[in-house]
C-alpha cells in the first residue's frame, strides 16, 4: 500500500514554496509515496502548484489574524466549519501516513481535523515568533519543525527539530555557487526589491519616489522591482521614462537568477525570504511588515542581533531614510561582506530533506 503524505497551507509563495521542497524531497527518498496538497481559493497555491504538476485539494478559509475590517473577518470566521468538515472529509478519504501544516489558511482546520481524528500530524513554523494557529496547535501535533530556535519559547510540542527553511531545488543548486556578479565586471550596483509573492506597496511607492525625485543617487544603479499583480500596472506608469534604471517585474519565477545578479537587497522580514538570503548570502535592508502579531519585525531581529542584515521599521521608512541606508551600504563593501558571511551561518540546506525523512519515518 503507498504511503500518503498531505501537506496543508498556503497563501502566499513564504508558505508553498517551502511545502513543494518537502514534497520533491518526499519523492526522491520513497518514489512510490503520493503527496497531497491543501490549500484554499484565496491563496496562490492553484497557481503556483499548477506549474508544479501537484495534485491540490481546495476547502474554505481566510485570515483571522489581522487587525480592522470586522466584516471579512466574520466571513473567514464562518467559513472556519466549512473548511474543517471538507478537511474530515479528505482525511477519511485518503487516510493519510502523516500530515504537515505549512501555515496559511488551509493549515489550520486542517490540520485540526488531522489531530481530532488521530492521524498523526506535524506543523512546519517558519518565524521566531509563532503565529496564532501554530501556538495552539503545537499543543496537538506530534511534532514541530522549526526555524529559529527562538521559536520553541513560545509552543507546546513533544518533539522539536530545528531545521530551517525547505529551500526550492533550484534555489538549492544555485546557492554557494561561484557565479561571478556582473556588477563586478561594469561597475554598476543591482539593487533587487521584492516583497514576497504579492509585493509590497510601501516599500515600492518609497523605493519608486526616491528614484522618480532624488536622481544623484541613482548613477550607475540598476533596480528590479517585483510589484506583485495588484500594484503592477501602477508601477508601469510610475516608472515611464526610467527603463533604463529600472525593471518591472509582476512575480519573479527565477529567483536564483536574480539572486545571484543582486549586490543589495530590499525586503519583507518573511522567514522563507531570510532563508533565501541567507542561502545565497546576500546583504539586506529588511523592512518588516507591521502585522498584528509583529512577527517579521522579531525574524528581522534575530538577524540584526548577528550583524546578519539591517532593518528599517515602516513607520520610519522614508525616501530619505531609504536612499541613506542604501548607499552607506552601496559604498561600503566591508559592510556588504560581513552581513553575507554573519547570514549564511543561518542557512540550512538540508531542512526539506530532513523534514521528509522525519514524516516517512513514522
Amino acid at each position: 500500500m503507498k504511503k500518503v503524505i498531505m501537506i496543508a497551507g498556503g497563501g502566499t509563495g513564504g508558505h508553498i514554496y517551502p511545502g513543494i521542497a518537502v514534497a520533491r524531497a518526499l519523492q526522491e527518498i520513497e518514489p512510490s509515496v503520493e503527496v497531497f496538497f491543501v490549500g484554499t481559493r484565496s491563496g496562490l497555491e492553484s497557481k503556483i502548484l499548477g506549474k508544479e504538476n501537484l495534485p491540490l485539494f481546495l476547502i474554505e478559509g481566510g485570515k483571522l489574524n489581522f487587525s480592522g475590517a470586522p466584516l471579512t473577518k466574520l466571513i473567514s470566521l464562518l467559513k472556519l466549519p466549512l473548511g474543517f468538515f471538507q478537511s474530515v472529509f479528505l482525511l477519511l478519504k485518503y487516510r493519510p501516513s502523516f500530515v504537515l501544516g505549512v501555515g496559511g489558511y488551509a493549515s489550520g482546520p486542517f490540520v485540526l481535523a488531522a489531530t481530532l481524528l488521530g492521524f498523526r500530524s506535524a506543523i512546519w513554523e517558519a518565524n521566531a515568533y509563532p503565529g496564532m494557529a501554530n501556538r495552539w496547535l503545537s499543543r496537538f501535533v506530534h511534532q514541530c519543525f522549526l526555524v529559529f530556535e527562538e521559536a520553541k519559547a513560545y509552543l507546546h510540542c513533544r518533539n522539536y527539530q530545528v531545521v530551517g527553511v525547505p529551500v526550492r531545488h533550484q534555489l538549492g543548486q544555485s546557492a554557494g555557487g561561484s557565479q561571478k556578479r556582473s556588477s563586478e565586471t561594469n561597475g554598476e550596483f543591482h539593487l533587487l526589491h521584492y516583497g514576497g509573492s504579492q509585493g509590497s506597496r510601501a516599500i515600492g511607492r518609497t523605493l519608486c519616489e526616491a528614484i522618480l525625485t532624488k536622481h544623484e543617487w541613482t548613477k550607475n544603479l540598476k533596480v528590479v522591482h517585483q510589484t506583485g499583480s495588484i500594484d503592477y500596472q501602477d508601477f508601469l506608469t510610475r516608472y515611464q521614462g526610467h527603463e533604463s534604471t529600472v525593471e518591472i517585474k509582476e512575480f519573479i519565477y527565477d529567483m536564483p537568477q536574480y539572486y545571484l545578479w543582486a549586490d543589495l537587497v530590499l525586503c519583507r522580514g518573511g522567514a522563507s525570504t531570510m532563508n533565501e538570503l541567507a542561502a545565497f548570502g546576500l546583504p539586506a535592508i529588511v523592512i518588516p511588515l507591521p502585522a498584528a502579531d509583529g512577527h517579521q519585525e522579531k525574524n528581522a531581529q534575530v538577524l540584526v542581533q548577528s550583524e546578519a542584515a539591517h532593518m528599517i521599521l515602516q513607520r520610519d521608512l522614508t525616501p530619505d531614510r531609504l536612499v541613506a541606508e542604501i548607499q552607506s551600504l552601496r559604498q561600503n563593501p566591508d559592510e556588504r561582506e560581513k552581513l553575507k558571511k554573519n547570514i549564511r551561518k543561518f542557512f540550512r540546506p538540508q531542512a526539506a530533506e530532513e523534514i521528509a525523512k522525519a514524516l516517512l519515518a513514522r
